[in-house]
């Protein structure tokens, strides 16, 4: 995501970032490159020029041109701004307590990920031990709400729906009524949409809005149509009200023009971005986070909350006795495999280290070397995986059938493997001599 944008701004950033002395023509000339990045973004003009103004008047006040380091001061300015042009922090939902129905309000045109951000939005609240109800008042696009009972029934949420009713307001009253008689605290509605934005759906919209009474009432737009987005927000805003936005498809986005737009030309916070088509592919937006990333200096905290979302403590504590003992097997190797993938991509990951962010193609990352693995490992008995040395050539022969790739693949992920055991063997050893050291006090910081 953001890879375009990213580029050039990492490009700008390690130019100017590392000079010793910077004058008023270097702010000048790396001010005009950030212009032509933003607008290349498709960021809306407005936007841009408010943007580019306030960097270079502060950029080139004498704090930054005689400061012991000009150039990373030049730097933290730009993400300032940048975050400033974002939104500031991160910004929750407000719903009410446990004891009353919250009700979420869900806007957009077709195609813009409405329902399926409904699902997701629905499969997080239940994570947070919301107990929540969908209600499918798309009465208009075909299928809208099979779609929601289908995606409703894959996560274990409740939909609301009355087969064939053409008044959408009646089944969001009667939604509402249900979700208060049957003790949901959150009732998230899923709405109409249309091709463009016209008179009659806002209207309707309108008219279910006022049925509902809406604590959250948020707009999903498309991260792929860019400035456009913020502008139909800003519709949506006038017509509706909205309290925010639920950019989709954000992981596709490699140019930033929808999420740097929208904040100032709406003054709504985006509150979510869609990262994939998986039910947990909803995450909460964080302006200074996505700059980092943008400015090419990566995004470590994500990193790392990803991973403790799917390694726990004791899993990790497991995992490191089995590196020091040398019994990590073939089946800890494919529950790895098992672990990343819930991580994300792996060039998504990578985006995420500073140093990488932006630097690495997708070309370059072996999607389907992994693939393959994954099937070689799936191809072998319980007791293979447990024991890689009893894989023989024979057993080798029928491993390289079974997942469709030949015995130079097998061969290969074996060798693969015991590499990366002496790898992590080593790399756990390394870190026990370090931690004895510093209990003897042999490091500094040691007792």
């Amino acid at each position: 995501m953001l890879e375009k944008i990213s580029q050039k701004f990492g490009d700008i950033v390690r130019t100017i970032g590392g000079k010793s002395a910077i004058s008023e023509k270097n702010v000048e000339e790396a001010v005009e490159q950030i212009k032509l990045a933003l607008l290349e973004a498709d960021v809306n003009l407005r936007v841009v020029r408010r943007f580019v103004n306030a960097t270079l008047e502060e950029a080139k006040g004498e704090k930054v041109l005689r400061s012991v380091q000009p150039g990373q001061q030049f730097i933290k300015i730009v993400y300032d701004r940048m975050v400033g042009l974002l939104g500031e922090g991160r910004q929750d939902l407000v719903l009410k307590g446990p004891d009353t129905t919250s009700v979420i309000l869900l806007l957009g045109l077709q195609g813009s990920g409405k329902t399926t951000s409904a699902s997701k939005l629905a499969y997080q609240l239940k994570g947070k031990g919301r107990k929540v109800m969908l209600a499918a008042c798309d009465l208009v696009r075909p299928a809208a709400v099979e779609q929601l009972r289908v995606l409703g029934e894959q996560i274990g949420v409740e939909v609301y729906l009355e087969e064939g009713a053409k008044d959408p307001v009646k089944v969001a009253k009667a939604a509402l009524a249900k979700a208060k008689h049957d003790l949901y605290d959150t009732l998230i509605v899923d709405t109409t949409g249309r091709l463009q934005i016209d008179e009659a759906m806002m209207d309707e919209l309108v008219r279910v809005r006022d049925a509902v009474k809406p604590d959250e009432a948020l707009l999903v737009a498309d991260a792929m149509t860019g400035q456009a987005a913020a502008d139909i927000a800003k519709t949506f805003d006038e017509k509706v009200g909205i309290t925010g936005v639920i950019l989709s498809k954000f992981d596709s986005d490699a140019r930033g023009g929808a999420a740097l737009s929208l904040r100032s030309v709406t003054g709504k916070p985006v509150k979510f971005v869609g990262v994939s088509e998986k039910p947990e592919g909803l995450e909460p937006f964080y302006p200074d986070r996505v700059a980092s990333r943008i400015l090419g200096m990566g995004d470590v905290v994500s990193l790392v909350e990803k991973a403790q979302e799917v390694y726990d403590q004791e899993e990790a504590l497991d995992l490191e006795q089995k590196m020091v003992d040398e019994s990590f097997s073939l089946q800890d190797y494919l529950e790895q495999i098992a672990k990343m993938k819930k991580m994300g991509s792996v060039k998504g990951m990578l985006d995420m280290i500073p140093g990488l962010a932006g630097q690495v193609d997708e070309s370059q990352v072996d999607m389907e070397g992994m693939k393959y693995e994954e099937a070689i490992l799936r191809s072998m008995t319980l007791k293979e995986r447990s024991n890689y040395l009893i894989i023989g050539p024979k057993r080798r022969t029928r491993i390289a059938k079974g997942s469709g790739t030949s015995v130079a693949d097998v061969n290969r992920l074996l060798k693969k493997f015991e590499k990366t055991r002496t790898m992590m063997k080593k790399m756990a050893k390394n870190k026990g001599a370090m931690a004895k050291m510093m209990q003897g006090g042999q490091f500094p910081g040691g007792r």
